[in-house]
């Protein structure tokens, strides 16, 4: 008997201990009431996640600017993974695609502590503006070094950008665009909350991958998001990819094919009574001539008259100058169709210059590090060209650029797309132990990459063309990147 209340009051005292070595769920007003977080696997990072920003954009709300949250009473549990937005499978995706959501209009904080005024990092995922989330980024050792981070989801694909006669009617002229203004409905949010998660509203940088990339050099364009950050971070991704812009007539004519697929006649009303599954089923007939691919259908810019008023190029040549970073991975994509459908990618990718650059490629070879000729030419049509021409553009307005290349890859093997995300964010290393964090991390504090005991990353001029290249033997700088054939085209 003596034994067993020992053993009783044994586990009671260390269920005492554990209860008090446990640290209380962390919980923040934010407007619209308070949330309650969780605390990270190592006990000390509080993370919150599915705070939402906006209200949902159903029913009535749909293709409709975002509406502010409604408040909700108590506290709200905000320590569980939130749905993503509603999207297509596309195998990748697959998690997304089965937590997704039309109301999904959240974020999710990580950071080293609630007190305090610290960087923050505002992160917008990749996906071809119609799948991704931000899956754990809260949880990316960067916010060990003293950064708050921030993960945005928005409206995607024929949800986030659809234009149409009938809804440019009901926006005085404008419509699509919609994923653009939760971004800067977020990043409004950020600014009238972040202080209570720790961070400083006024040192916000924002960041993103492929079509995040692209969403975040088209925040650098929109005037609506002035003043909401300091510093840009654009990996793999510019304004329209290197297509045309599109304008809103020709957006209206993808929402008129939209209509059709849905027999809804051009009443609005009837569309946004439309299920999802059909929405969904739409998006993926959609069709747009001017690209080499309808996987590129929401990566193409339409020119929408309220977040663009005026084309994304010419609004950056007018913004205020911020420092950015921007960059590519050596190897990005594989041609569109494949070999067959190369001529018509050459012209519409140069132009005029076509010629040119078919002779350029013409006596260009394999290379085990740019790829094969297909490989080459996409990655120099879609991503390279474009980000020497958009960090040519920046520079000329006296913003301090620096441009990269990465083409690291585990074993020795090929990078690829949207590899370099592993080596900021996560823990991956060069053969040598390299890491691409510290340059991260010092740009997000600093504005500045560079650092005590890293090799000095130049800053890119449009005279000069330096870039940095990350390599798995040495991190070194370089001159000018492939100025042939990117030469041959100055599209964003």
């Amino acid at each position: 008997m003596e034994n067993t209340l020992r053993r009783r009051l044994g586990l009671l005292l260390c269920g005492f201990a554990l209860a008090a070595a446990s640290p209380a769920p962390p919980v923040v007003r934010v407007d619209g009431g308070a949330v309650r977080g969780a605390v990270a696997a190592d006990g000390l990072t509080p993370l919150f996640r599915g705070i939402p920003f906006a209200a949902p954009p159903v029913e009535t709300l749909r293709w409709k600017p975002p509406q502010p949250a409604a408040p909700w009473p108590g506290v709200r549990d905000a320590s569980r993974p939130a749905p993503a937005c509603i999207q297509n499978d596309q195998g990748w995706n697959h998690g997304d695609y089965l937590t997704g959501r039309e109301d999904c209009l959240t974020l999710d904080v990580g950071t080293p502590s609630l007190t305090g005024r610290r960087p923050v990092l505002v992160w917008i995922h990749g996906g071809g503006n119609r799948a991704g989330s931000p899956g754990d980024m809260i949880t990316s050792p960067v916010v060990r070094e003293g950064i708050v981070i921030v993960g945005l989801r928005y409206r995607l694909g024929i949800f986030g950008f659809l234009s149409h006669p009938a809804l440019s009617r009901e926006g005085g002229g404008s419509s699509g665009n919609y994923a653009l203004m939760d971004q800067i409905a977020g990043l409004k949010w950020v600014r009238a909350n972040i202080a209570r998660f720790g961070g400083d509203p006024g040192d916000v940088t924002i960041a993103g991958e492929s079509a995040g990339s692209q969403d975040v050099s088209l925040l650098l364009a929109a005037p609506a998001a002035r003043g909401l950050f300091q510093k840009a971070i654009m990996e793999s991704g510019t304004p329209s990819f290197g297509t045309p812009f599109r304008s809103l007539e020709e957006a209206e004519r993808i929402g008129a094919e939209a209509d059709d697929l849905l027999g809804a006649g051009g009443d609005m009303e009837r569309l946004r009574r439309t299920s999802v599954p059909a929405l969904l089923a739409a998006d993926l007939r959609l069709h747009d001539a001017a690209l080499p691919s309808d996987s590129y259908l929401w990566l193409r810019t339409t020119i929408d008259g309220t977040v663009f008023p005026k084309s994304p190029g010419a609004l950056l040549a007018e913004a205020p100058p911020r420092p950015v970073i921007i960059g590519t991975n050596r190897i990005e994509l594989e041609l569109p169709g494949d070999r067959p459908n190369r001529d018509e990618f050459l012209a519409k990718g140069f132009g005029a210059r076509e010629a040119e650059a078919r002779a350029f490629y013409r006596s260009a070879r394999g290379d085990p590090r740019l790829g094969t000729l297909d490989q080459q030419i996409a990655t120099d049509v879609t991503f390279r060209c474009p980000a020497g021409a958009l960090a040519t553009l920046l520079a000329a307005r006296g913003a301090p650029v620096w441009r990269y290349e990465f083409d690291l890859a585990p074993r020795g093997g090929q990078t690829r797309h949207a590899l370099e995300i592993g080596y900021v964010f996560g823990e991956e290393r060069s053969a040598g132990g390299l890491s691409l964090r510290p340059y991260w991390v010092n740009f997000i504090k600093t504005g500045d990459p560079n650092g005590s005991g890293l090799a000095q990353w130049p800053r890119f001029t449009p005279e000069g063309g330096a870039h940095m290249m990350f390599e798995d033997s040495s991190f070194r700088a370089a001159g000018p990147l492939r100025p042939q054939p990117c030469g041959l085209t100055d599209r964003l």
